[in-house]
């Protein structure tokens, strides 16, 4: 690792790890903790990272917890380590942004939304691919269990954990039934890191939304129906970018890159 800290003492002054962290995680809590330290920008690409004593003594775990911990680092693209550099931060076009870590922390330092804006157009991307798919291969006989969670959602409406987890099986079953394992699984990652952010899966919304939202899957549900591929993937990726346009927070100023 580098021996000369550079800016980097000040951005990570205030780390450290939280008290009565379990043994087995204290390397998953480094990882966490350093991951956030670059995603936030308190070091930034081209920085390189602490020296590696002062930096497992900050952390209070011993340098193979450490060395370990920034092997996890480089292979989710944040870094690299070689001789006579150390260890440095690479610039985004090289993360890994579908590791689970990498994007909860750019989500949660993500303050204009552009990331949740941009996630947004992308599943709504794969989802309306799979839709697509889906309605080119389905036979009615198939539409049973699609048809079962459109039902859930309407006699749930008024209960809403019981609505959003009728939405989200609609969703699966979409997805599962295209045969598109590739992009079900990146769907799948995105969707579940934007429901973790409290911004995203915002509760404090009026009924009228969740209205709305019935008429879309409806909408999708009625195209795969009507064997339709280009309908079914217009009426899904409408219905993923315009549920986060009516969702998003208003007090936040940046790129809506998912209402375009």
């Amino acid at each position: 690792m580098a021996d000369d800290v550079g800016t980097s003492g000040d951005a990570t002054g205030a780390l450290a790890l939280p008290l009565r962290v379990p043994a087995k995680r204290l390397g998953v809590a480094v990882v966490e903790a350093l991951v956030d330290l670059i995603v936030s920008g308190r070091l930034a690409p081209g920085e390189s990272l602490p020296p590696e004593l002062p930096l497992s003594e900050q952390f209070g775990v011993s340098r193979t917890v450490l060395r370990e911990s920034v092997k996890r680092l480089e292979e989710k693209g944040l870094v690299t380590v070689s001789q006579g550099r150390g260890t440095v931060v690479q610039p985004t076009r090289s993360w890994n942004m579908l590791d689970r870590v990498v994007l909860q922390a750019l989500i949660a330092h993500d303050k204009t939304l552009g990331v949740l804006d941009e996630l947004t157009v992308v599943r709504g991307q794969l989802e309306s691919a799979m839709a697509s798919e889906t309605a080119a291969s389905l036979t009615p006989a198939q539409l049973a269990p699609l048809r079962e969670a459109l039902e859930e959602m309407r006699t749930s409406i008024d209960d809403v954990p019981r609505f959003l987890a009728a939405d989200v099986a609609f969703h699966e079953t979409v997805m599962a039934m295209s045969g598109n394992r590739l992009a079900e699984s990146i769907a799948r990652i995105l969707y579940e890191r934007a429901r973790e952010s409290a911004r995203y899966a915002r509760v404090d919304v009026p009924a009228s939304f969740h209205e709305q939202t019935l008429r879309e899957h409806e909408r999708v549900f009625e195209a795969i129906a009507a064997g339709s591929p280009e309908e079914a993937a217009t009426a899904m990726y409408r219905h993923v970018v315009d549920a986060w346009t009516r969702r998003r927070p208003t007090d936040h100023r940046g790129s809506k890159s998912a209402g375009r």
